[in-house]
């Protein structure tokens, strides 16, 4: 395999089913379905593969384009019932979003399809050898060489598990390889190396996905791929063996949510059902953490007492939306427990040469657990000696499985590309570390921790006022539908909130935001306030630090001195705030660690409804996936 340096992976999403021995529409219905869950991972092209007995070729179908492209041509050119499909929906790397470049790829006279979701980095070379052999390629993507080569394989041994391991060992990079052939119309061979692949177990069936997502509507019955091993799937058993060809028995796991989770459930949009999920997505998060005497007891935390007891550093390493989460878990964690955090882009911290040893705890977040930066970075962590427990919302991720302990958040699925959800579920699953670090070291009496926790379950209901209270951020946001520039300031942990507020409008309406720390504001970001240039301020409590408060409504008045337009968010019965305000959104009152809970909301909600008055597409953001797992 490559060295973890080089390693690189793409985000896509794969599908795989085995049913009855009798042809039925079934595995096309099955795969579609997930696709249709799936399109969140890439949305450049989608296509299918399907392989039946008695016919001598697989049946496939691929556009480029959203999936109802697919669809579409599926309706017009209709495909014939099978007993075995996989299916693939793209984010590009190799290759430009087409057709042709759109997977399945076929190979040995179209006998065998193969969908990948990763980067082969050696394929050039593996390109060159093929060619030397008089092999024809049609794509430009690194998976017709994986083709090829399994094709090739099979020819020699004529056993499509024993070929996929043969080439699997050959292959550098990241990849879940999924691959049918005409020759055995019974089974689908799978193979996972730093790249997702879960198995959903069903009665007469079984099925394969990048997350459970994919059959979650058939089964919530699933098995935990490891690292490096092949899967053999028919419709009444599933063999896992590792790279060596060992059989493995691979963990299995009940999912905790069902499809309706991860449908619509009558909103316009995923984002907008999302935003609405977050009252249950705290309130789920915090279910099940204390034990009979009502102290934390995280039961996915089993690293030695002692160890959490010495630790002197913690080090949060996550990306984008996740990073946020870990600002705000920084405040939080240092007040509480008087240990020094430091949050790192994960893409940058292993490139620096952080100081990391066994006296360090790592906190990795993430929502899908697969992130490839922060995998690199979970990886070269405890290579330096460091514990490390991860912010997981995906189980059967890659991400939990590598670490030494894990926080699993209940947000339920997020299909969604632009994350809000689990942005909250994350900092509530912090702050949950953070207490009980702060009860292991005895930083926080019992009753404290028992105040704070009370706090903490009082803001779902909170949260969910302030979804009542949308309309109005909702019609600015339609009002302000052609802006060209949004600023965000935030002090303490209204800061990474204002950090988080940009970025969700970057991501969902392509128009310029930055996030500040208001206290910058004269240290030159101030110029860029002109008449009329909208400015979202996150204003503090008047219940904790006066002066903290005082600052910001100086901030304000600098603002809208020099013709800013300010929308502030503000805490109920703030009435400092109102001469200086064009807008202001309220939020219930809440302790001042807990308030991000709250003033992101507003953010969210604007975002999501100037996009959607734009005319965009809010789940589905131009040139992202879900997550961006290419390091």
């Amino acid at each position: 395999m490559a060295p973890l340096s080089t390693r690189l992976r793409s985000m896509c999403g794969i599908v795989g089913y085995v049913g009855s021995s009798s042809v039925t529409s079934r595995p096309l219905e099955v795969v579609v379905a997930g696709l249709r869950r799936l399109e969140y991972r890439g949305y450049d092209s989608a296509g299918v593969a399907l392989v039946a007995p008695g016919t001598d070729h697989v049946i496939a179908a691929k556009k480029a384009g959203k999936l109802v492209n697919l669809i579409e041509e599926l309706e017009a050119r209709p495909l014939p019932d099978a007993t075995a499909a996989i299916g693939h929906t793209r984010w590009a790397t190799h290759g430009a979003p087409t057709d042709v470049n759109a997977h399945p790829h076929l190979a040995d006279g179209g006998k065998l399809a193969i969908i990948h979701n990763g980067i082969v980095e050696n394929y050039a070379l593996l390109k060159l050898e093929l060619v030397a052999e008089g092999v024809e390629f049609l794509s430009e993507t690194d998976t017709e060489v994986a083709a090829h080569l399994v094709a090739r394989a099979y020819d020699a041994c004529g056993d499509l598990t024993e070929a996929m391991r043969q080439v699997v060992l050959r292959l550098e990079g990241a990849f879940t390889l999924l691959a049918v052939h005409a020759d055995q119309p019974d089974l689908v061979v799978g193979a996972r190396h730093d790249s997702p692949l879960v198995v959903g177990l069903g009665e007469g069936e079984n099925f394969l996905g990048s997350d459970v997502a994919a059959f979650i509507a058939y089964t919530r019955e699933a098995l935990e791929l490891g690292q490096d091993e092949i899967v053999t799937l028919t419709s009444s058993s599933v063999t896992v063996t590792d790279f060596a060809g060992n059989v493995v028995e691979p963990k299995r796991f009940t999912v905790d949510w069902d499809a309706e989770a991860a449908e619509k459930g009558g909103f316009a949009s995923f984002m907008d059902k999302e935003i609405h999920d977050q009252p249950k997505a705290v309130a789920d998060t915090l279910l099940g953490r204390t034990d009979l005497k009502g102290r934390l007891a995280l039961d996915d935390l089993r690293i030695d007492e002692a160890v959490l007891r010495s630790i002197d550093k913690i080090i949060v390493v996550a990306c984008g939306t996740a990073a946020y989460s870990g600002h705000v878990a920084k405040y939080a964690i240092e007040h509480w427990c008087r240990i020094p955090v430091e949050v790192e882009l994960a893409h940058e911290f292993r490139y620096r040469d952080p100081v990391v040893n066994e006296k360090t705890l790592v906190v990795a977040v993430t929502q899908s657990g697969e992130t490839m930066d922060t995998l690199m970075a979970v990886r070269h962590a405890r290579e330096q000696g460091a514990k490390v427990i991860s912010i997981v919302n995906t189980h059967g991720s890659t991400i939990p499985r590598e670490s030494d302990a894990v926080l699993y958040t209940h947000a339920g699925p997020e299909i969604a590309v632009a994350s809000t959800k689990a942005f909250l579920a994350q900092i509530t699953a912090a702050y949950l570390l953070g207490l009980y670090l702060a009860q292991l070291r005895g930083n926080k009496f019992p009753d404290e921790i028992d105040e704070i926790l009370d706090e903490l379950r009082a803001m779902p209901a909170k949260i969910q006022e302030v979804l009542d209270r949308g309309a109005r951020v909702r019609e600015i946001a339609r009002w302000m539908a052609d802006t060209s520039s949004v600023l965000f300031l935030g002090r303490h942990v209204g800061f990474p909130v204002a950090l988080e507020g940009a970025l969700k409008l970057k991501e969902l309406a392509y128009i310029h935001a930055e996030g500040f720390a208001a206290g910058e504001l004269k240290h030159g970001p101030i110029a860029l306030i002109e008449p009329g240039q909208p400015v979202f301020v996150i204003v503090p409590s008047p219940r904790g630090r006066d002066s903290l408060h005082a600052k910001v409504i100086s901030n304000i008045q600098e603002i809208r001195a020099r013709g800013a337009r300010t929308l502030v968010i503000a805490e109920d019965g703030d009435e400092a705030v109102v001469p200086y305000a064009d807008e202001v959104f309220w939020v219930p009152q809440a302790p001042t660690l807990l308030a991000p809970l709250l003033t992101v909301v507003p953010l969210q909600l604007f975002a999501c409804e100037l996009s959607t008055a734009r005319g965009l597409d809010v789940d589905q953001p131009r040139n992202l996936a879900k997550s961006v797992t290419v390091e």
